[in-house]
């Protein structure tokens, strides 16, 4: 019962985004926007690191991006389905809050895995020859990082009932998020109250732990700032926690 509710959460979720092809194009427009054109901008004024340029330096960041805006936004389906009726029906069916949950989740991390693998293909025009290893690891980690930014989105939408205040609340936590994360710049220069808040922001292990990946021996400002396992770590607790807390958020609406 339990893995046929998360199956057809699933399935259902993946039918609606396979059916809006335009949101596809959105998705993937936005992060090439940031990589080609205002990357390629701040690079003339950002001298190389380690001689590597600007551009491959937020690659990771450009991923992040993409899994942020897509894992957030899949949970806008949420207030959709609120709206029309169909989460009261699913929180009627004798299934647990959590399959819900980890269908929701599990739908957003498909999503946004598919995106950031079409941004990922891009590494070649970027500069970067990456093996097959190091291709399948980022791509595990994005599949991680987008299942704990879907689970994070989940939590939110359990608060809000229409999709106006919602949004609304989006503008100042994705950008926040985006810019806190060491996308567009090592955060050990951020000023110290910043840093605590990139600490705290789950997008920055996940940032971090495809520098590992992608720049296996920067140094510098070009070094990630955490160790691969602090990220991972981070990562897996974060998830959990998000998932818990959101089963727990829809047991109120029992």
């Amino acid at each position: 019962m339990e893995f046929n509710a998360i199956y057809v959460i699933v399935a259902r979720e993946l039918k609606k985004f396979v059916r809006e092809k335009s949101r596809l194009f959105s998705a993937i427009a936005r992060p090439l926007l940031w990589l080609f054109i205002v990357g390629a901008g701040i690079s003339r004024l950002v001298p190389r690191e380690a001689g590597v340029p600007y551009t491959q330096f937020i690659f990771p960041g450009i991923l992040g991006m993409t899994i942020l805006f897509s894992s957030i936004f899949s949970s806008i389906s949420i207030i959709w389905d609120k709206e029309f009726g169909f989460m009261k029906e699913i929180l009627v069916a004798p299934v647990s809050r959590f399959s819900i949950v980890i269908g929701k989740a599990l739908s957003g991390t498909i999503v946004s895995l598919i995106q950031s693998v079409i941004i990922l293909a891009f590494f070649p025009v970027v500069g970067f020859s990456l093996d097959g290893m190091q291709v399948l690891s980022v791509i595990f980690i994005c599949a991680c990082l987008s299942f704990c930014i879907s689970a994070f989105g989940i939590v939110l939408a359990t608060f809000y009932e229409s999709y106006e205040s919602f949004s609304v609340i989006m503008n100042f936590i994705i950008m926040p998020m985006f810019f806190l994360s060491g996308a567009m710049y090592p955060i050990r220069l951020l000023p110290d109250i910043l840093r605590i808040a990139a600490h705290l922001n789950p997008l920055t292990y996940g940032i971090d732990a495809m520098k590992h990946v992608l720049f296996p021996d920067a140094q510098g400002n070009m070094a990630p700032d955490f160790s691969l396992a602090t990220s991972a770590l981070v990562i897996l607790f974060s998830s959990l926690f998000f998932v818990v807390l959101a089963g727990k958020s829809f047991e109120r609406k029992k």
